[in-house]
């Protein structure tokens, strides 16, 4: 029974603090919905440029090793 009640109680206190957490977020306006939409978006265009400078940078270190 006590090792029962020890692993009862932590998932009990957390499952109460997860519901309280979810009752407890407020409407958030339109304007930040959109605000984050497009931050979203111009994260990818950035994360896309940086990965094509590494695919590049490796590229032309293996093309300067074969020659």
């Amino acid at each position: 029974m006590n090792k029962f009640a020890r692993f009862v109680r932590p998932a009990t206190i957390g499952g109460a603090l997860v519901t309280l957490a979810g009752a407890s977020q407020a409407a958030v306006p339109e304007v930040v919905n959109t605000a984050l939409a497009s931050l979203s978006t111009d994260a990818l265009t950035v994360a896309g440029i940086v990965l094509a400078a590494i695919v590049a940078v490796y590229a032309f270190k293996f093309i300067r090793k074969g020659l």
